[in-house]
């Protein structure tokens, strides 16, 4: 039985970690592999509870592109110019530099806060549990300051 426990708590842990990281990837993606993409700031004009709009200056003269959004972060506030990179095929935007790439981790670090109780107390790790703890609330703590 004890057999079966810990594999159901491997299981849960490691299914927390890979949405987070699969999560984290959609955005992350485009921060980390930004080479190719079209590049810019955006100026913020507007913002909603879930994505905020602004005025694309972007890098290329050749852009058409005048407007774009970009998720709602406590960093982006109405007059804040912000570095972005262009997901391909749509008018939406990612951060770009270390405050988007660690904005766009966010969801694997809490993946493995949540995740640390899980290995602790489940798997009876405690050594590992702390340092799942650790890396994920760096992560938090690293995307806090960077915004």
């Amino acid at each position: 039985m004890t057999h079966v426990r810990n594999a159901a708590m491997a299981l849960v842990a490691l299914l927390l970690l890979v949405a987070g990281a699969w999560t984290s990837w959609n955005s992350a993606q485009h921060v980390l592999l930004a080479k190719g993409r079209e590049h810019g700031t955006l100026t913020v004009t507007d913002c909603t509870d879930e994505t905020c709009s602004g005025r694309f200056a972007p890098e290329d003269p050749s852009s058409n592109r005048r407007t774009l959004t970009i998720a709602h972060s406590v960093a982006a506030q109405k007059g804040t110019t912000i570095p972005v990179v262009v997901k391909p095929g749509t008018d939406e935007g990612v951060r770009t530099g270390w405050g988007g790439g660690l904005h766009a981790w966010l969801p694997l670090g809490g993946a493995l806060l949540l995740a640390a109780p899980l290995v602790g107390g489940g798997l009876r790790l405690p050594r590992t549990a702390w340092s799942l703890a650790g890396v994920g609330g760096a992560l938090l703590l690293a995307a806090f300051f960077a915004l």
